[in-house]
């Protein structure tokens, strides 16, 4: 339980690094980017796989591309449902995206992974 909220907490202050590497991202406070980390999350356990599966197609067609579209639009919608945390448009989305998911990856890289 302790190193959940310890992830969420990190992954909380990758988030406010990114409106000093893209612009058109902005999070006004810790708070809300508690509830954006949260929220981005949910997207990406409930909604993701859904969305990749539906737009399997094109995915394959893109030779996978197309999930970048995918996460860009789910950070970008997630967005929309914090207050505080603003994307301004698509792409800063892709970029803003880009880049959390690689801040997300190296805090879980430095917690140890996936190991219990």
């Amino acid at each position: 339980m302790m190193m959940t909220l310890l992830r969420w907490a990190l992954n909380a202050a990758a988030l406010m690094i990114l409106p000093g590497l893209v612009g058109g991202i902005s999070v006004t406070s810790f708070t809300s980017a508690l509830f954006a980390a949260l929220l981005i999350a949910l997207f990406n356990a409930l909604l993701r796989p859904v969305l990749i599966l539906l737009t399997l197609p094109i995915t394959a067609l893109t030779l996978g591309l197309f999930i970048l579209v995918i996460n860009a639009l789910l950070f970008w919608a997630a967005s929309r449902f914090v207050g505080g945390f603003h994307v301004t448009d698509f792409w800063s989305a892709l970029w803003g995206a880009l880049l959390y998911s690689l801040l997300t990856w190296l805090v879980s890289l430095a917690l140890g992974g996936k190991r219990r």
